[in-house]
């Protein structure tokens, strides 16, 4: 099951920019006619950890104008052969003030404990250009929590770029069938250098570092795992 719905979430990002690609207009407020875009983009690496294969990625796609838009996000990582995480959101986006979006939606956790939840929360461009994705999911148990990502491109040369990116997790309570603990939960930090042969394709060699925190990571110490773990991947990022 677990497998299918990985390959769901592929089908389904592929599907949405191919179906949406046919649309040239949408009703806009006050009814007038706004052009409508498109954009699909993915990223995907492996590595090794703990002795065994990894594979991460990430991706997210959107239809629409400048003021309404419908987005999907994935991310997920296989661990030895086994889905470990996997994870679809599915957002409507409303521009709310220069570079930065409102979007609510729906989160769907397949890996590790399939979970539904409610999703608010703001993207865009902080000051610095720092791009942000910040949201506060409630899910069907009642558990709330809470997720910050923010990353950085320095442009070395033309087509060599070098990506900062952290994401930090936190939780309101207590979620035992995630093996998490209130506060702050984990943390990853990665620092990725691609070559953009072109604008919409870029190989990329990156090193990440995740961490748990506080209660979390006494939750992990207690199950014998370890708490922090330090990968170089080698991946593939592209965007139509």
């Amino acid at each position: 099951m677990s497998r299918i719905a990985i390959t769901a979430i592929g089908a389904a990002l592929m599907s949405f920019g191919a179906a949406s690609a046919q649309a040239e207009t949408s009703s806009g407020p006050m009814g007038h006619h706004e052009r409508t875009y498109t954009m699909v983009r993915m990223q995907a690496d492996a590595s090794e950890a703990d002795g065994a294969g990894l594979v991460t990625w990430e991706g997210d796609a959107w239809v629409g104008g400048d003021v309404n838009k419908l987005w999907l996000k994935t991310e997920g990582e296989v661990h030895d052969g086994e889905p470990e995480k996997a994870e679809l959101q599915a957002l409507w986006s409303r521009n709310v003030a220069t570079f930065w979006d409102l979007q609510a939606g729906v989160r769907q956790d397949f890996e590790p404990e399939a979970t539904t939840w409610l999703a608010l929360g703001v993207q865009g461009l902080a000051p610095y250009q720092f791009e942000t994705d910040a949201a506060v999911f409630v899910s069907d148990a009642g558990d709330v929590a809470f997720r910050l990502g923010q990353s950085f491109d320095f442009q070395l040369t033309q087509r060599l770029v070098l990506e900062p990116e952290v994401e930090l997790n936190a939780y309101a309570q207590d979620v035992p069938e995630l093996d998490v603990g209130a506060g702050l939960s984990d943390v990853e930090a990665k620092l990725q250098l691609r070559y953009e042969i072109t604008r919409k394709f870029a190989p990329y060699v990156a090193v990440a570092y995740e961490r748990q925190l506080g209660e979390t990571a006494s939750i992990a110490r207690t199950a014998g795992e370890d708490t922090d773990e330090t990968t170089l991947r080698v991946g593939l990022r592209a965007w139509f």
